[in-house]
């Protein structure tokens, strides 16, 4: 079970783990183990997630889900198989972290006074200078 908040938890059934061949140093045990991690969630379908979480993580990871709603997170950056397996758990509850927390409430403000006045003075000006460019006619 991975803890991701005090409320939110993802029991281990929900993930799907893979393990493939990586590139990149670690001499000839690149070519013989597959130490990188492809960890499959999929958000469309978890329990485990509230609707509120669920619709900003989809916001989120756009990119990196599938069209059948699963979040797919490659870890490859250690030689080890059980360090990939940690970085790809903990880059999926950052994520999921990141959707837990909810959108800060847009307070309505409006424009002071002193702040309308200045806009039509500048509009003004604007005006008095483009009407200045204007070609003269010759009959006045």
């Amino acid at each position: 079970m991975i803890a991701i908040t005090p409320a939110i938890s993802i029991p281990e059934e929900e993930l799907h783990e893979s393990f493939v061949q990586t590139g990149g140093p670690g001499g000839q045990n690149v070519n013989k183990v597959a130490t990188a991690v492809m960890l499959r969630f999929n958000v469309m379908r978890s329990p485990s997630l509230p609707e509120g979480v669920r619709q900003r993580l989809i916001r989120l990871a756009s990119s990196r889900l599938t069209e059948e709603g699963e979040l797919i997170i490659l870890a490859r950056r250690c030689r080890s198989q059980e360090r990939n397996r940690a970085d790809a758990r903990e880059r999926l509850a950052a994520i999921i972290r990141r959707a837990a927390e909810p959108p800060p409430i847009r307070m309505r403000t409006r424009p002071s006074r002193a702040a309308r006045e200045r806009r039509l003075d500048a509009k003004k000006a604007r005006s008095r200078v483009k009407s200045a460019r204007r070609r003269v006619d010759p009959n006045d």
